[in-house]
């Protein structure tokens, strides 16, 4: 099976790289920026689960080759747009597509551009940044990626990704109940990110302060009564399970949107506390705490394109 990675960054790379050491072939859909670090480097991956480099096949979105029969899609929900032209090419009337994106705004755009049966579900669940050198390091245990056939689906395509996608030093788990599952990660994802970027503060300081548990109770229940007025398929003790792997995390814990914002980069706001304030709209659900939240990220993208003029002037 040829898979094609887009991206190879934290997410991307690692995954892939993963796959390439288990002599899977992969290919990279890169920038040619990122071209050129892995030709002068290679990829590599600095992870608690075992280090691994090697010079990986690369494209870029000008290169010519045939379409892939797997394609891990494992861009910022804020580069989707760009992504999508960038993979045309590389796409066949077979091939699969594996959204590994936060949030769940990203699925009816791809399938609408590429068709319903070719898209399938998928999350992860890992934590690596890039260094200065354009290497992945991984430093916690997780690594996980979850995917699965829509509506319980039982198919042969499902097998072989399954098959491939196995026997790796990274976790690929296939699930029966992938809607659900991404679901609940965007809750988790969701309540998260809006407590750490709001507070400015990992998830430790958070609940160790006054009423601090009690913000992120109701922080999480506002959410979970948008998704379920969506009709989305959440479990009815998820919320309280949630609570519980939080207050398990380690203090230092951070989102990665908190980590986005205090380098500076673009956020996924839109995509996540953004699309969770249209569904209140639309099913008139008051959303008060969400609604601070987003505020928030709307000031802070504000001003860090403010600093960014005035670096560039």
């Amino acid at each position: 099976m040829r898979i094609l990675v887009v991206g190879a960054g934290g997410v991307g790379g690692y995954f892939g790289g993963r796959l390439v050491e288990k002599g899977e072939d992969v290919t990279f859909l890169v920038r040619t920026r990122r071209k050129g670090e892995l030709e002068k480097d290679g990829l590599v991956i600095q992870s608690i689960n075992g280090d691994f480099t090697c010079r990986p096949n690369v494209v870029t979105a000008s290169d010519k080759t045939e379409p892939f029969d797997l394609i891990l899609f494992s861009t910022k929900a804020y580069h989707l747009a760009a992504a999508i032209q960038d993979i045309k090419p590389f796409v066949g009337e077979n091939t699969v597509i594996l959204p590994l994106l936060n949030g769940i705004g990203h699925l009816p755009t791809l399938q609408q551009e590429f068709g319903l049966e070719n898209v399938i579900g998928g999350l992860c669940f890992i934590e690596t940044t890039l260094n200065k050198q354009g290497h992945i390091v991984h430093t916690s245990k997780g690594d996980q990626v979850t995917f699965g056939e829509f509506e319980n689906k039982e198919t042969e395509r499902i097998k072989k990704i399954e098959d491939v996608l196995s026997g790796t030093k990274a976790s690929f788990k296939r699930s029966s109940f992938i809607e659900q599952e991404m679901w609940h990660k965007y809750l988790l994802i969701a309540a998260m990110s809006s407590m750490t970027t709001l507070m400015r503060a990992p998830v430790g300081s958070i609940f160790e302060s006054d009423g601090g548990k009690d913000f992120v109770q109701n922080l999480f229940s506002e959410i979970a009564s948008i998704m379920l007025a969506h009709q989305a398929p959440l479990a009815d003790d998820i919320v309280s399970k949630h609570l519980i792997l939080l207050e398990k995390v380690s203090y230092e814990t951070k989102s990665s949107m908190q980590r986005d914002m205090e380098k500076g980069y673009v956020t996924e706001g839109d995509h996540l506390q953004g699309y969770l304030l249209n569904l209140a709209q639309k099913y008139n659900i008051d959303a008060p705490l969400l609604h601070v939240v987003y505020q928030n990220l709307k000031v802070y993208e504000v001003k860090r394109k403010r600093q960014e003029g005035s670096v560039n002037s």
